[in-house]
């Protein structure tokens, strides 16, 4: 099943068996996410409209795991004796948990946060998961290709739409640049380089840089052993999952 999304240009890693527990135990729930991962779409508008918070097309996406079962669950795990709780307890909040009949898998979307919510994610599916409450954990994030083209999808989409300063782009939603985002990019066109070009550089830093959540950074933390011994699956979404400028249309849908 997960080689439908290898074949679509999606990153895909497992660890630690998840693989084969996910196609013999849960082999209904994995053909659900993979249809749903399938069918995602990204307008190149919504990296510029989406302000702070998540890309429409990662609402959309949250919004059809949830139609299909896989919602928000808050689990509380606290020790007791002779019937007493001992201590305040735990609580882990997976934003979308899908139950079977073998058991039950979490899933988090990390779209664009900060690296070590990466940590948090892989650190909760381990307690969850040596206490019996899930099979296993899925993360799914910017993948590789996506990473690497994000600066050229911003630029191309602003010179084909025909963008050509600040102004423009506030009729997309987006919020008010800094001073200091606004002076790099002036600077950058007084010295020759094309508004687009100018903007999709500093834009792209600032909001999709190096320390966000993305595959490499992901990677990295499962080398290291982070999350383990629960059974893993990561996705990474492709830059094919962008749409043209040609191609958008004023209400995208998954």
């Amino acid at each position: 099943m997960l080689d439908r999304l290898r074949q679509q240009g999606f990153d895909v890693m497992v660890s630690n068996h998840a693989e084969a527990i996910l196609s013999v135990d849960f082999a209904a729930e994995t053909a659900e996410l993979v249809a749903i991962l399938s069918e995602v779409r990204l307008e190149a508008a919504e990296l510029l409209g989406s302000g702070g918070g998540e890309a429409a097309s990662t609402q959309r996406m949250r919004r059809h795991l949830s139609q299909a079962g896989w919602k928000k669950h808050n689990f509380r795990i606290e020790t007791t004796v002779d019937g007493m709780p001992v201590g305040d307890g735990t609580s882990h909040e997976i934003d979308h948990v899908r139950r079977g009949r073998a058991g039950v898998l979490a899933l988090e979307i990390e779209w664009n946060n900060k690296d070590p919510f990466f940590d948090r994610d892989l650190e909760n599916f381990h307690r969850l998961h040596a206490q019996s409450v899930i099979s296993a954990g899925i993360i799914v994030t910017r993948g590789a290709s996506l990473q690497s083209a994000m600066r050229g999808i911003v630029e191309q989409y602003l010179a084909d739409a025909g963008i050509r300063e600040e102004a423009d782009l506030m009729a997309l939603g987006m919020k008010a640049r800094t001073a200091r985002q606004r002076a790099s990019v002036a600077q950058a066109v007084a010295a020759g380089e094309t508004f687009s070009a100018a903007f999709a550089h500093y834009f792209v830093a600032d909001k999709f840089g190096t320390a966000s959540t993305h595959w490499t950074k992901l990677t990295d933390r499962i080398a290291r052993g982070v999350g383990n011994p629960c059974p893993l699956l990561l996705i990474g979404l492709p830059a094919t999952i962008v749409r043209p400028y040609s191609a958008a249309t004023s209400e995208p849908e998954l």
